[in-house]
């Protein structure tokens, strides 16, 4: 339950949620990026800018790092990047992948 609470506390009123708190398998849109000078434009460079999109494809067992697909490819973060990106989960897909 504690992870739970934790995620619950990295959403903000708008519906964002920090990437790094986002559940395996989930698909969303970048709707901000956080950090400054070198970080911030780091994830820029890497494709992590507002309005794309995103599919989180795994994790590693002990929750670092994370893999996701973003324009095309796979692109592998540390945790402490990951929640530095908001993102806007989409609505769950239909049980047949449509």
């Amino acid at each position: 339950m504690k992870e739970k609470d934790d995620a619950a506390e990295c959403v903000s009123p708008g519906g964002e949620i920090a990437l790094g708190e986002a559940a395996i398998g989930s698909s969303g849109t970048i709707v901000r990026v956080r950090g400054e000078g070198k970080l911030r434009r780091r994830l820029f460079d890497m494709g992590l800018t507002p309005g794309a999109d995103l599919y989180l494809r795994k994790r590693a067992p002990l929750g670092d790092p994370l893999e996701i697909t973003i324009r095309g490819y796979e692109l592998t973060l540390r945790r402490s990047e990951a929640m530095n990106v908001l993102v806007r989960i989409s609505a769950k897909e239909s049980e047949n992948g449509k």
